[in-house]
């Protein structure tokens, strides 16, 4: 179970790297943002079988959903910027330009 926590625990450190450095496509940190979910859900999901606990059971689905709400948020955001200022590089968006 430690390696797996570990696997897990890395996954998400590679997603918020990957997030801090590599921020020049919208579409590349949203896709950091779907790693580090996907981390959150397994380890989210491993724990709630290693408590085997039924309380705890639904926690993970609440996660998922609200990892696929923020996708759709995410790629809506994402299409919207594209069409207005044709590309989707962070460094063309400016909140002053609004």
């Amino acid at each position: 179970m430690a390696l797996f926590q570990f696997i897990f625990s890395s996954m998400f450190i590679l997603g918020l790297t990957g997030l801090t450095f590599h921020r020049t496509h919208l579409l590349s940190a949203l896709l950091c943002l779907e790693g580090i979910m996907l981390s959150l859900y397994i380890g989210l999901s491993l724990w709630t079988v290693q408590l085997n606990s039924i309380n705890f059971s639904s926690a993970p689905l609440l996660l998922l959903a609200l990892s696929a709400c923020e996708a759709s948020a995410g790629l809506a955001l994402l299409v919207a910027t594209a069409r207005t200022h044709g590309t989707d590089r962070v460094q063309n968006l400016s909140l002053l330009k609004c």
